[in-house]
């Protein structure tokens, strides 16, 4: 496969990672496998975070699947914590300090904020992107707009 290039500009990084992300997803089905190398592309070039991966809808609950980083929590119900609330709302959550969210499930006591983005299959969420960071305010909305832009190849790849 090809070798990570970064830039010392953060947007051209990210644009980076995107292509990375196609680039590996590309005619792949397997889920799990597209999931794992996509937590560890976005583990590579997101600076600043201390987990990356992904929790899957299964019996009505949220369960870890790929990620990097400490192991963590394993069923997340609907509505609690930043991953639930996502599933819930249906759309993305940025969280500056995660000590201020209810309901806050603390997996590791060095996350400081958080970012949730849902994956959507025929309109149903099927999963979230879930990343943490020990800085405070660590997400904004470029990160937002380009982790979206990878929820939807993903999404992509589910059809």
């Amino acid at each position: 496969m090809e070798q990570y290039t970064f830039s010392s500009n953060v947007e051209d990084s990210y644009k980076l990672m995107v292509q990375t992300v196609k680039a590996f997803l590309d005619g792949e089905p397997n889920v799990i496998a597209n999931l794992a190398n996509t937590s560890a592309i976005i583990n590579e070039y997101v600076t600043g975070i201390n987990w990356v991966g992904f929790y899957l809808m299964e019996n009505g609950e949220l369960v870890l699947g790929p990620f990097q980083g400490k192991p963590a929590c394993i069923r997340i119900p609907i509505g609690r914590g930043v991953c639930g609330t996502t599933v819930a709302q249906k759309e993305t959550i940025i969280v500056a300090d995660v000590h201020q969210f209810p309901g806050h499930i603390a997996c590791d006591a060095a996350s400081n904020s958080e970012i949730v983005v849902p994956i959507m299959k025929d309109g149903e969420v099927f999963g979230v992107l879930d990343i943490d960071s020990p800085e405070f305010n660590r997400f904004g909305e470029l990160e937002k707009k380009y982790l979206e832009e990878i929820v939807a190849i993903i999404e992509a790849s589910l059809y």
